[in-house]
């Protein structure tokens, strides 16, 4: 049974819609890619200086936890549009919204490992007088990043899908950039096979990005944690 393309269009029309609007999309996949990744180490930066701080009191992690919580449960979709008005530099304000979608899984995994240090090895600490530095580098560091690259794992594909939504919202605006401004026009236009191939770039881009963070973290991790150790 023949699909009309403007329906389900086959791999092979769609390759071809690639490789013909490969200068489009692949410019507009680069926007996209810098939103994410900068949005990104955002949330690295502030995820983990945050735990740094909640690991210091409960009485920190107790009054400033739940506003990471309501953070995270609010749809982006809803606070993006405030966020573009609020922050007149659109790329910025792109970056804002991914560094809220991808914030929290940084942030709650690192605490937790942070907090999940040996508890012998800490009265260890505490009996050769270290230092609340000295615990924090020496021990409860190495201790976070198993926990710190779970996390970061989620938050790389969280970053993308934060500025792929971005996009669409700022896009109703004028902003005609990444990939997502380029499926929305291609369904105004019927453009089927191109919105296939902006789809199947973004789903691409996602896999390389979880790939990146994982071996990252094998590399980081493959010589003293049990997670990585091959057996």
């Amino acid at each position: 049974m023949d699909i009309p393309v403007y329906l389900v269009p086959s791999p092979w029309v769609v390759w071809k819609t690639l490789i013909a609007d490969w200068g489009l999309l692949a410019r507009s996949l680069w926007i996209t890619l810098q939103i994410a990744a900068v949005a990104l180490l955002c949330a690295v930066l502030l995820g983990v200086t945050c735990a740094f701080l909640f690991v210091q009191s409960r009485w920190i992690e107790a009054s400033f936890f739940p506003y990471a919580v309501l953070l995270q449960v609010t749809p982006i979709v809803a606070v993006a549009p405030l966020i573009i008005i609020w922050v007149k530099d659109p790329f910025l304000a792109l970056v804002v919204c991914a560094t809220l979608v991808a914030l929290f899984p940084i942030l709650s995994n690192t605490t937790l490992g942070l907090r999940s240090v040996d508890t012998g090895l800490l009265d260890l600490f505490q009996l050769y007088g270290a230092s609340r530095w000295q615990t924090l580098v020496r021990l409860r560091v190495p201790s976070a990043l198993p926990y710190f690259f779970a996390g970061l794992r989620v938050s790389s594909g969280l970053a993308l899908i934060g500025a792929v939504v971005a996009e669409f919202v700022a896009g109703t605006g004028g902003t005609s950039s990444g990939l997502a401004y380029q499926i929305l026009i291609s369904g105004l236009q019927l453009n089927i096979p191109r919105l296939f191939a902006a789809l199947a770039l973004i789903t691409l881009a996602g896999v390389v990005l979880f790939l990146a963070v994982s071996a990252l973290s094998r590399w980081a991790l493959a010589h003293w944690h049990e997670s990585e150790i091959e057996r």
